[in-house]
């Protein structure tokens, strides 16, 4: 059993009283220390304008910090406040409760207050509902203590999914069994069927976007979860389990399990406490054996608001002001998993009103959007994006997105729509802004053409923003700055570092942050186009009428604490 202290050393604070603080949460915070009346006062009058919570509010302001929020919650309600980067949780209190019903809820058991009752981890201690049903489920009176929303969530993703399945259960289920597993003849509880959906759901869990399946020495299967634009190892699957776990995905997307030779693509969708996930997989025969590639496209948990994606206001003014006139190309450019498509979102959901027909062709269609007539490409039912381009110019639109310009007659039905009076968003695979006009005229489009479309061109990376619980100042000096090509400080200037907490994994990181270069198409950089100038000639045109570049907008980000000299580097160099 563990006991609950007044005193913090254990990750656990009681309340001054129990029961219900009839001060409001204003009146806690400013006794507490946490802020200023004034600061309250503002975020309690926006709380009221825009029918949220003043917490909420107060959160946003960054007047308080997620932990602060929480104590004061504890306070109000006169509960305990505990700190699940310290308290050590009882799992087998926490798998009491299904993570799916502890996800709803937002409420997970953390241990025993004695053999009657259960200590309850949980955001919202006025939900009465969810306290009921808790002690309903697991036959425990419940003891409600209030925790960061993060905390309870990063909880939770750890819970085990799908009956607890982990490679060490498979192999032993799987003792009597051939190297081979027959998946089509085996049950939903097969071992290997839960293993994959268990690998499948930590994934989504955690907020990979791709999952990694790759042979390793030994004959041994490496899975790796890309979270934050970074792998990282998260199992390996015995060597003979390996046959089944990729025959099993194989199965999932509908592909040839007996073809080992070619790569193959796929894709499927898959049901996760209620919402849909899509996923692209791709195998690949590679010298070791097979592989696979699973891209996780989770659409609920996607973000098209453009006001959150991490745009300076003077580079979102310019984009702004280039997708809502009438017409003209406006282009996002960046590698693959840069965000150029959650962007191009943002700016649909902006410009998307009932007298605006909007249309769309996407591969895959990754959100979809209410009142925007949305295609998929279908390369075997031969509508690629340049055939399903031209169908959408009979079909008198106003607004027309290509999710990706790929080849030349792709590229010259983009430009010639923005010619003829439509507004197109689209996406290019380049490195910065002014490369993109200039591999619109390698690719075949008469330059003239080019820059009479072209309005505005934004380049973007994401770079993964610094944990705000453990992050720690540091002075760079102003040698190594400018020796890593930053020659525009002269100084030292004062960053922050990643340091590793519980909250983040002890990766120093939690989330991402765009990066942003937005170049419109004035008149010098429109006759530059017709002479085929290079691309650094465009560049030194755009900056003359003040673009900033990758590096100096990711500068501006690294002194202002949210990333760090170091992740800029890896993600501009």
């Amino acid at each position: 059993m563990i006991p609950v202290q007044t005193a913090s050393s254990n990750g656990i604070t009681e309340p001054s009283s129990r029961g219900r603080n009839p001060k409001q949460i204003g009146d806690i915070v400013v006794s507490f220390g946490y802020a200023s009346r004034e600061a309250v006062e503002a975020a309690i009058a926006e709380a009221a304008a825009t029918h949220r919570r003043t917490g909420e509010v107060l959160v946003d302001r960054g007047v308080l910090t997620p932990d602060q929020l929480a104590r004061v919650i504890a306070e109000r309600f006169g509960v305990d406040h505990v700190d699940l980067n310290i308290f050590r949780v009882d799992m087998s209190a926490a798998n009491l409760m299904p993570a799916a019903t502890a996800r709803r809820y937002s409420a997970v058991p953390v241990g025993f207050i004695d053999g009657r009752t259960l200590l309850v981890a949980m955001v919202d201690p006025g939900n009465v509902l969810a306290i009921d049903d808790v002690s309903l489920m697991t036959g425990y009176d419940v003891r409600p203590a209030v925790a960061v929303h993060e905390d309870v969530t990063a909880l939770i993703a750890r819970l085990n999914q799908l009956e607890d399945v982990t490679v060490d259960d498979v192999l032993q289920d799987e003792d009597d069994a051939p190297d081979v597993v027959d998946l089509r003849e085996s049950g939903d509880d097969a071992p290997v069927v839960k293993l994959v959906n268990s690998l499948v759901a930590q994934g989504v869990d955690q907020g990979a976007s791709d999952i990694h399946f790759e042979p390793a020495a030994g004959g041994e299967l490496v899975v790796r979860f890309r979270i934050d634009g970074v792998l990282s190892e998260a199992t390996r699957v015995p060597r003979r389990l390996v046959a089944g776990v990729v025959s099993r995905i194989k199965i999932m997307s509908d592909l040839d399990i007996a073809e080992r030779r070619i790569p193959q693509d796929g894709r499927t969708a898959l049901n996760m406490d209620g919402r849909r996930v899509d996923v692209r997989v791709a195998t690949l025969p590679l010298v070791g054996g097979e592989g696979a590639v699973m891209r996780i496209l989770d659409k609920e948990g996607m973000s098209v608001d453009l006001d959150k994606l991490g745009m300076v206001d003077a580079e979102r003014a310019r984009f702004v002001e280039a997708f809502t006139r009438p017409h003209g190309a406006v282009l996002v450019t960046g590698p693959t998993g840069s965000g150029k498509s959650t962007t191009l979102y943002g700016a649909l959901s902006m410009v998307n009103t009932p007298e605006k027909n909007i249309i769309t062709i996407e591969d895959p269609v990754e959100y979809e959007m209410a009142g925007i007539k949305q295609m998929q490409v279908n390369p075997k039912a031969g509508l690629t994006f340049a055939n399903g381009l031209r169908s959408m110019m009979r079909a008198d639109p106003d607004i027309i997105m290509v999710g990706e310009i790929r080849d030349k007659e792709t590229a010259q039905i983009a430009i010639e729509a923005a010619l003829t009076g439509h507004l197109v968003l689209s996406t290019l695979h380049t490195n910065d802004a002014p490369g993109a006009i200039a591999r619109l005229i390698e690719m075949g489009v008469e330059p003239f053409l080019v820059s009479s479309a072209v309005s505005c061109v934004l380049a973007q990376r994401l770079a993964r923003r610094l944990c705000d619980h453990c992050k720690r100042e540091v002075v760079v000096d102003g040698e190594v700055v400018r020796a890593n090509g930053y020659d525009f400080y002269e100084d030292s200037i004062v960053a922050c570092e990643p340091v590793g907490c519980g909250r983040c994994g002890n990766t120093g990181y939690k989330g991402r942050i765009g990066l942003y270069e937005v170049m419109p198409v004035n008149e010098e950089i429109r006759s530059l186009a017709v002479s085929r100038a290079s691309a650094d000639e465009i560049g030194e045109a755009g900056r003359r009428a003040g673009m900033r570049d990758l590096r100096e907008e990711g500068m501006e980000k690294v002194r202002a604490g949210i990333t760090s000299f170091a992740e800029l580097g890896r993600v501009t160099i």
